[in-house]
C-alpha cells in the first residue's frame, strides 16, 4: 500500500482525536456526539449493521473522514470484508458515477485496515 495513502488515513484517525477541543467549547457539538453515540447503540438494528448503513451513506457523500470511520468501526462490530464490499456497493449505487472515487477509498480503507498488521486495531 502506497505510503502517503497510509499517512492519510493516519491524518484522519489522527485529526479526529481533537474533537475533544470542540467539546470543551461548544454545547451543541458535545450534544451532537451525544446523540451519535446514542444512534450506533444495539437495539433492533444492530451496531454492525448501522456501520455498515452509514458506511453506504458516507460513500454517497463522498466523506472520506466518514468513510475511514465506518470501515474501522464495523470491522469492530464484527463485519466481514464482503459485508463491507456490498456496502461501499451499496453506496455506489446511491451515489452514482461519482461515489466511484469515494468507492476506490474505501476500499484502500479496508485493504489498509485488513492487510497491514501494524496498523490493526
Amino acid at each position: 500500500m502506497d505510503k502517503a495513502f497510509i499517512t492519510k488515513i493516519e491524518k484522519i484517525v489522527s485529526d479526529r482525536k481533537l474533537s475533544y477541543l470542540l467539546m470543551q467549547t461548544s454545547e451543541m457539538f458535545k450534544k451532537f456526539d451525544e446523540f451519535d453515540s446514542e444512534v450506533y447503540k444495539d437495539r433492533h438494528l444492530k451496531r454492525k449493521y448501522k456501520e455498515l448503513i452509514g458506511l453506504g451513506s458516507s460513500i454517497a457523500s463522498n466523506c472520506e473522514p466518514c468513510i475511514e470511520w465506518h470501515i474501522s468501526n464495523a470491522l469492530t462490530a464484527g463485519a466481514t470484508k464482503q459485508q463491507i464490499v456490498e456496502a461501499i456497493e451499496v453506496g455506489l449505487e446511491i451515489g452514482g458515477g461519482p461515489a466511484t472515487v469515494a468507492c476506490r477509498f474505501a476500499m484502500m480503507v479496508l485493504e489498509y485496515y485488513t492487510t497491514n498488521l501494524e496498523h490493526k486495531r
